[in-house]
């Protein structure tokens, strides 16, 4: 129930329609199947097709359809009755494809929401926090977690829906007989009771579902991202064991789920006949009720029946799928509450330098700055050197603003980076990690990540200052060739070039690299030493890394080591 306001609440308007058009649908049925009474009557006591009079009816129901029938001036013949019969079906019908229509659209607009506001919170987040967290765990959440949500949305206006149809079954019955249908009522609920272990079950069968899938996804993630050192060593079967044994207890989950669906479905059929035999059997036997009232009677409260069956079904596969749905607005509020803040509204402007003061930064109470104090002047290229876990990454995220000096401050000009949008200052960044990250796609749309504002000249330029140019117009596709493709015979430092491309192609007034070349072989990080000597003045450009081959590029460069900076006389 809390599922289902909590869907209420979030789309008032779109659930309320479509309720609205299935309890119409509901009305039209039951209308239409009201008319079975007279039409049975007719053809049992006067083959003839003669009107039914207000006399001849013995039960609520018959008597407001004689009355109806008698001021409208309309003798009700069996061919009106059938009419009216089949008018009513179809347009139940109708009202139900629009209604299910609607609710699909719904689900895919649940899915999409959710995926969405994950994106968006995720993307807003500290990165203190970002870098801790499992990349399966996000991709869990955006791909399984959105979708089994929606389908408990699909299940709760299903379950909404049929107890609106059943409501109207249920008051048609009643005006036709109300004892027997008080009785039958009673005879479901008392099935629905007897049966509702087996909802509790499916519900942990699905909680258990969604932190399984969690914590798998998440593990498959990482092995696939390490599955080259663990080939090389012949050890993926060691990966391969523990996801082996994750796998059989996420089996063993869904066969729990699936043995709580399928003995619902099968225990609920038995039942229902049972009771609905004995009440036929009272109701034709015992109190002697006219034989076209008891058709009319066993047909709505089959219905009654069969539709609070299925409710419960739906009820079922709704709290099965519902833990995905709290989980995954749980991840949503936590990285809402991680997100970045940014307090600064100044515009920047880069016309002199950037500044480093008295910098100290720890993670987790582990000095890595201390009393650091660096300038990077406009249009300089300076290189920061030293052994890994010196700093060098810290010092580039304190400048890009994801990190917050312990103590020092971090200048813009004269403006400190806490003054500053920052939004508006990572706009004028060029970014290069030592990642190669790079998209199954064309060059053109590796370098501009699709932003239609870039013309083919913009991506031109951008491969020629990072010298891509050569290798990619030499390819029959030219800036169209699929980089992913293994035709394209793109090596470690031509894919890396394509990556500066993509960092310059929008005109940054700051590059970074940030170990850009460290994995690439002597020759590769020559090239794209000398394409970078040829940027000297364009930009400002900043490299780290702990090697010593970037140093003949640069015009400037310290050494960083324990949370110490020196200027390197070169």
């Amino acid at each position: 129930m809390r599922l289902i306001i909590t869907f209420f609440k979030r789309y008032p308007a779109q659930s309320i329609v479509t309720l609205t058009a299935m309890l119409f649908a509901g009305i039209a049925e039951g209308f239409g199947f009201a008319m079975l009474l007279p039409m049975l009557g007719l053809a049992m006591n006067s083959p003839g097709g003669a009107g039914l009079s207000s006399s001849q009816s013995t039960s609520t129901l018959e008597q407001l359809i004689a009355d109806f029938f008698a001021a409208v001036g309309v003798t009700p013949t069996i061919g009106l009755l059938l009419t009216i019969f089949v008018v009513s079906i179809l347009l139940k019908a109708i009202l139900v494809l629009l209604a299910n229509k609607r609710i699909g659209y719904m689900v895919a607009q649940v899915a999409t929401d959710l995926r969405l506001a994950l994106i968006r919170a995720l993307f807003a987040t500290r990165w203190q926090y970002y870098v801790h967290q499992p990349i399966g765990r996000f991709t869990n959440a955006f791909a399984t977690e959105a979708t089994r949500s929606a389908s408990a949305y699909l299940f709760a206006i299903r379950v909404l829906a049929r107890l609106l149809h059943a409501l109207v079954y249920t008051s048609v019955a009643l005006m036709l007989a109300w004892e027997e249908t008080l009785i039958t009522l009673g005879a479901g609920v008392i099935i629905l009771y007897v049966l509702r272990h087996l909802i509790t079950k499916a519900k942990k069968a699905g909680k258990r579902q969604t932190e399984l899938l969690k914590s798998l996804l998440a593990l498959l993630t990482d092995t696939l991202q390490s599955i080259k050192p663990l080939k090389a060593m012949a050890r993926e079967n060691m990966a391969g064991l523990v996801l082996k044994k994750e796998t059989i207890k996420l089996n063993k989950a869904l066969r729990k789920q699936v043995f709580s669906k399928e003995a619902l479905k099968a225990l609920q059929e038995p039942l229902i006949t049972i009771f609905f035999a004995i009440g036929l059997y009272v109701a034709m036997i015992l109190w002697e009720i006219p034989l076209a009232t008891v058709i009319i009677m066993a047909v709505m409260l089959v219905k009654i029946l069969k539709t609070l069956q299925k409710a419960q079904k739906d009820h079922q596969s709704m709290v099965i799928a519902e833990s995905a749905y709290w989980s995954l607005c749980s991840k949503i509020k936590e990285t809402e509450n991680e997100q970045e803040e940014s307090i600064g509204t100044l515009e920047p402007r880069f016309n002199d330098s950037i500044r480093l003061q008295g910098v100290s930064f720890s993670y987790d109470q582990k000095p890595v700055l201390e009393n650091v104090s660096l300038i990077f002047p406009r249009g300089s290229f300076t290189a920061i050197i030293g052994p890994s876990g010196a700093g060098k990454t810290t010092i580039v995220d304190l400048i890009t603003g994801l990190l917050l000096p312990r103590k020092g401050r971090v200048w813009i000009d004269k403006m400190q980076l806490t003054e500053v949008n920052l939004k508006s200052w990572r706009q004028m960044i060029g970014y290069v990690p030592q990642e190669k990250m790079l998209l199954h796609d064309t060059v053109r749309v590796n370098v501009t990540l699709g932003d239609p504002k870039f013309t083919d000249r913009d991506v031109e330029r951008a491969l020629r200052d990072s010298g891509a140019w050569g290798f990619v117009s030499e390819m029959s596709d030219g800036i169209n060739t699929i980089v992913g493709e293994r035709g394209s015979r793109f090596s470690g430092g031509q894919r890396q070039r394509i990556t500066i491309a993509r960092a310059l192609v929008h005109k940054p007034q700051l590059l970074i690299l940030d170990e850009a070349t460290s994995a690439l072989d002597p020759a590769s990080e020559a090239d794209i030493c000398q394409a970078l000597s040829q940027l000297r003045g364009k930009l400002t450009i900043l490299a780290i890394s702990h090697q010593t081959a970037i140093l003949d590029a640069a015009d400037r460069a310290y050494r960083l080591e324990e949370g110490i900076a020196q200027l390197v006389v070169k």
